[in-house]
């Protein structure tokens, strides 16, 4: 049984699970839909009552019946790498590869009709509260008054991406969170929706990732008035931290509630020592973490998906 891995040709993490696997003997294909069709192939036959399905990539032939499991890692746009590629061409190439995946009795991480909606911050906003996370008062709004109104209430609050950043390698383009007050000009929120939330002052950002029913959690001390810790250098590394209690319950509350087997957490700790939930990324990165702190995230992940058992959380 063969474990499908969904992702671009340069992809370290990737390169870290499939490092595992192999070590367990574990058959390993790798697949970017972006190479389908020319470098891979694919064919799917429903007849007779029944179906039957076949990958090839570089020569090696993945059987939709032997299909164990598939990652969703990082996959490119179907077709995109094509001679001739097209919006017709990707959309065709998306439905009948994912329509055959679809088709095979194979554990997901994620499910890509999960994986969608977890995506959506405000829904993910939802399932925080629902789980029993501490989440900072937060506005989607077009409305000026009303963002206007929120910073008047609060004081301090952040203003940032929902969908995170926009395609292309424009760095103009970029939005990293923002501390503002109630003094700014929100007139521009009437060309499109503003996602503003309640600045929490921390003390150290979290990373906890969720492999299946095991948690690595992971801190880093914050600089002084820092906001967004994605940007800028820091002389703090990524350390080891044990999950709270009520935080690992509410982990999987999240999961459970999301259809997810894999789901990577950010926390802000603030001066109290609370974790404020700020979003959960499906498919957000862990091989930094695991290179600083030495956490066997990749093993997780490997023994996941190279588990015979069925895994109702993963789909």
């Amino acid at each position: 049984m063969t474990v499908l891995i969904l992702t671009s040709e340069e992809d370290v993490t990737a390169d870290m699970v499939v490092t595992r696997l192999h070590g367990t003997g574990t058959p390993v294909l790798r697949l970017d839909p972006a190479d389908l069709p020319g470098k891979a192939v694919l064919s799917a036959d429903y007849a007779h009552g029944d179906f039957d399905g076949h990958l090839s990539v570089n020569g090696h032939v993945l059987s939709m019946g032997g299909l164990r499991s598939i990652w969703v890692r990082r996959p490119g746009e179907p077709a995109a790498h094509a001679a001739d590629p097209s919006p017709w061409l990707t959309a065709e190439t998306r439905q009948a590869l994912y329509g055959m995946l679809h088709s095979a009795a194979a554990r997901w991480m994620n499910h890509p009709r999960n994986a969608d909606q977890a995506r959506l911050k405000p829904w993910q906003l939802r399932v925080a509260h629902l789980s029993g996370f501490a989440v900072p008062p937060t506005v989607f709004t077009t409305a000026p008054r009303l963002a206007r109104e929120f910073a008047e209430e609060h004081r301090e609050v952040v203003v940032k991406s929902a969908s995170g950043p926009p395609p292309g390698d424009d760095p103009a383009l970029a939005l990293p969170t923002t501390l503002i007050g109630p003094d700014a000009d929100f007139s521009a929120v009437a060309a499109g929706p503003a996602l503003l939330q309640r600045y929490v002052p921390k003390r150290a950002d979290i990373r906890l990732t969720c492999v299946g029913p095991r948690l690595f959690a992971a801190r880093k001390t914050a600089e002084p008035g820092q906001v967004d810790g994605r940007y800028g250098d820091t002389e703090h590394s990524w350390e080891p931290v044990e999950v709270p209690e009520r935080i690992g319950k509410s982990v999987h509350e999240y999961v459970t509630l999301a259809g997810l087997a894999y789901a990577a957490f950010d926390f802000a700790e603030d001066e109290d020592g609370i974790w404020w939930f700020l979003e959960c990324n499906q498919g957000g990165q862990f091989g930094f973490v695991e290179l600083e702190t030495g956490q066997p995230i990749s093993e997780a992940v490997a023994h996941w998906l190279a588990q015979r058992r069925p895994d109702r959380r993963g789909g």
